[in-house]
This record gives structure tokens, sequence and C-alpha cells, in this order.
């Protein structure tokens, strides 16, 4: 068989690219965010934050999980909504409980029309910022 060290080549060859796309397919996946843009946007955020101006406090606190959200959505996480996102990559976050508990406040600024006070934005906006940096965001 004159083929034979042929079609074993080839073989080995085919293998091979399974093997190679296996496990690229399967290996962790890094996002890789501009961080520039995301330190910017966040610092702007807290920036906006003003102790003497209520109304400045929900904005913050909104503003800081819209950016979150979008580094989830970024990122590829799952879901429609921040919520599902959250459900689905949660073990992501050192502290995954308080951010559910700063996304709740915004839902319930958001949806309920509450007031809120200077340190609840302030460690809502913490925890957005420890959030983002265990994306890998800032």
């Amino acid at each position: 068989m004159e083929g034979g060290p042929v079609i074993f080549i080839v073989a080995v060859l085919i293998v091979a690219v399974f093997l190679f796309l296996a496990i690229k397919l399967t290996g962790r996946r890094t996002h890789k965010f501009n961080l520039e843009e995301y330190q910017t946007r966040f610092l702007r955020i807290e920036n906006n934050l003003n102790k003497e101006n209520p109304s400045t406090w929900s904005m913050a606190i909104i503003n800081g999980d819209k950016l979150l959200d979008r580094a989830m959505s970024e990122m590829g996480a799952p879901g429609k909504t921040m919520g599902e996102r959250l459900k689905k990559i949660g073990d992501k976050f050192s502290d995954k409980n308080a951010v559910w508990r700063a996304h709740k406040l915004r839902n319930a600024i958001a949806h309920e029309d509450i007031e809120i006070s200077y340190r609840q934005a302030a460690t809502a906006l913490a925890v957005y910022r420890q959030a983002l940096k265990d994306l890998g965001a800032i």
C-alpha cells in the first residue's frame, strides 16, 4: 500500500485540528475591556454624585448599574435583563449579594420612585466599582 503513509498523515492532521478546536472552544474566554473608557465613565458617575444635591444620588445608582450591565453584556453574559445576567455570572463577583442589593435598590428607584440617602448612593457606587473591578472592566 503506497498511500498508507499519506492517509495516516492526513488522519493525524484531521485529529489534530479537531483537538485544537475542542481545546479552543472549551477554554476560558477572557474579554478585553477598554479600561480607559470604563474608568472614565465610572469616574464621571462618581464625580456627578454631590452630597449637597439629592437629585444626583439616584442618578449615580442608575448610571452605575447601567455601566455594570453594559460590562456584563459586553463580556457575553447570557440573559435579556441585568437580573438574568447576574444569575448567570454572579459567582464572578467578590460579593454577589452586595451587587444584588445595589441592583435591587436601582430597581426600587426606577420603579417605585423611592427616596434614598447619600450614604446609600455612595455605598452602591462602591459596590459597582468593586463589581467592575471583579470583571476586569476598571
